[in-house]
């Protein structure tokens, strides 16, 4: 039996892992006292006597809870939902389809740092690029998103489901205007690019799904390549894997729906355009490969069993 401690959770990201691991007959939930929750003794006990701490916490939060590892404790791993430690050598970044070295680090390294949700969707495309030569690590990349307004945690659901809601939040609302997004340093580390992206995200009126977008002049790439080219490039690296699905050219080039991966934790990735300029797209839900997904994936992983136990996925 693994001993799970959610370390923050009633946090969306902590009560979709809840909701999850609680129907799993080889997972014991331990319960924090609700007036205990911000005890950092009953804390540091929990964390200590679990096989595996989510921390579904603000930074600050997550970086004091890492701090209460004994450290004569060798059993316990910590899986971080926050953006605290996604950039530290010491810690494993919590995407094993990027590469098998990140796999290993994931198996085997007592520290897991989980993904963000717009970074996963950044980083699912970027990365193949990079590590295949595709574009220089100095190419001007911009990147355009729209996300469900779970993204914003409890107090933006709670906003927007306010029967008295500023009419405002009818529409999308561009953010992180100033270039300053906190993702974007996990995006640069991660995928070795040397020019910070231009970020333009939205959050909009629904609830959960994301699409990250990428857009490509094919006269800028290090090889002449086409759509079906680079989807060619894209099964080659992620390999057969249930999570991560390249679609054909045929499949919905129309209209990309921002919400259809709702309650999914897979991703799909889509090369769509002409033969001078390309958009490659990722969908997903930003609860499930965005966040609370990919962390049971991570937890799969460090416990040795099958990564999608317990994980939602599509055709």
């Amino acid at each position: 039996m693994i001993k799970v401690f959610i370390d923050g959770q009633a946090g969306t990201t902590g009560l979709r892992i809840k909701d999850r691991l609680s129907k799993r007959d080889d997972i014991e939930l331990m319960e924090i006292a609700g007036d205990k929750r911000k005890d950092p003794a009953e804390i540091k006990k929990f964390i200590n006597e679990s096989d595996i701490t989510f921390l579904c916490l603000p930074d600050d939060a997550a970086r004091e809870a890492v701090t209460l590892l004994d450290k004569n404790n060798s059993r316990t791993k910590i899986i971080d939902a926050s953006t605290a430690h996604r950039t530290l050598p010491e810690w494993a970044y919590g995407f094993p389809e990027l590469s098998n070295a990140h796999r290993s680090n994931i198996e085997t390294n007592r520290l897991i740092a989980n993904p963000g949700c717009y970074a996963s969707g950044f980083i699912s495309i970027v990365y193949p690029l990079i590590a295949n030569g595709i574009i220089d690590k100095s190419y001007p990349l911009s990147c355009f998103a729209v996300s469900g307004y779970s993204g914003g945690g409890n107090k933006a659901i709670a906003q927007y489901e306010d029967a008295e809601r500023d009419c405002e939040l009818d529409s999308p609302r561009q953010y992180a205007l100033t270039q300053q997004h906190k993702h974007l340093k996990e995006m640069a580390a991660i995928t070795g690019i040397e020019r910070t992206p231009i970020f333009s995200p939205m959050i909009c009126d629904y609830k959960c799904g994301m699409v990250v977008s990428i857009p490509l002049f094919t006269d800028m790439l290090n090889k002449k390549l086409n759509a079906e080219d680079l989807r060619d490039i894209y099964r080659a690296h992620y390999g057969n894997t249930d999570m991560i699905k390249i679609r054909p050219a045929d499949y919905e080039q129309v209209m990309l729906g921002a919400n259809n991966f709702e309650g999914r934790d897979d991703l799909e990735i889509q090369v769509n355009g002409n033969d001078d300029r390309i958009v490659i797209t990722s969908r997903f839900d930003n609860l499930g490969k965005g966040a609370s997904g990919a962390a049971i994936q991570c937890m799969n992983l460090a416990c040795g069993i099958d990564e999608t136990k317990s994980l939602v996925l599509g055709d």
